[in-house]
């Protein structure tokens, strides 16, 4: 064979194209590559989707307990109304009812919008558990505020729903007595064997939930909100 024939068959040689092997070897080494790429931008995207979920529970976590702990420091009592009714205008009854407890009580709290609205800052809240109406089986924890108050049962009475945390575990008062110096589980000031007239020092917020995302853990959370009055408002006339 002359040298310029084995050049040519060198040449023709080097021009050759991939074996079987070796394209089935590419395709593999490239399915991996797309297989692990996909893996990290699936996690990447499922870690960002749970970390704004918490983040969202979390805000509304914060929002409903200042809304609770501001509610609470405006707490009063007044003495200058009819001692013997049986629905009082101003009150503060806290009990223990099941996972989530009932708390009723006037506050100062509410912001008037309009400065010739017919209203006052004067309004009687309670919190209490309420089923969701689209999902039976989660509860949520309602706060429903009565802008006027008056003599009727509350329950009868007109007033504004809204929900301060949804899908909850628990929710818990305590109540500083500060004449006992302990923490008390229910606290009536409409009874004369109980609290008549007065007010705890601080109410203790305990709240258990489940966080957002799947996965999602229960929670504890725990906040105390200080009342600025403990005896009842008492006005005198000449």
């Amino acid at each position: 064979m002359s040298p310029r024939d084995r050049a040519t068959r060198s040449a023709g040689a080097g021009q050759a194209g991939f074996t079987l092997v070796e394209l089935v070897l590419a395709i593999a080494i490239l399915a991996f590559m797309m297989m692990v790429a996909w893996s990290v931008i699936s996690g990447t995207v499922f870690a960002r989707k749970n970390l704004a979920e918490r983040q969202d529970r979390d805000h509304e976590l914060r929002v409903a307990t200042a809304v609770m702990v501001r509610d609470l420091s405006s707490a009063y009592l007044s003495s200058n109304e009819d001692q013997n009714m049986t629905e009082r205008r101003t009150l503060f009854v806290g009990k223990p009812n099941g996972d989530v407890d009932e708390l009723r009580f006037s506050t100062m709290a509410h912001r008037v919008l309009w400065a010739d609205a017919n209203e006052s800052e004067q309004t009687v809240i309670t919190y209490s558990a309420e089923a969701d109406p689209d999902k039976p089986s989660t509860v949520n924890l309602v706060r429903r505020e009565q802008r006027r108050p008056s003599n009727e049962p509350s329950r009868e009475e007109r007033a504004e729903l809204d929900v301060l945390l949804s899908d909850i575990e628990k929710v818990k008062f305590e109540y500083w007595d500060w004449r006992a110096k302990e923490w008390m589980e229910d606290w009536d000031s409409t009874q004369a064997d109980g609290e008549r007239g007065r007010l705890p020092t601080r109410v203790r917020i305990l709240i258990e939930l489940k966080t957002a995302g799947e996965g999602s853990d229960t929670v504890k959370y725990q906040t105390e909100a200080r009342l600025m009055l403990q005896e009842e408002l008492k006005f005198f006339t000449n």
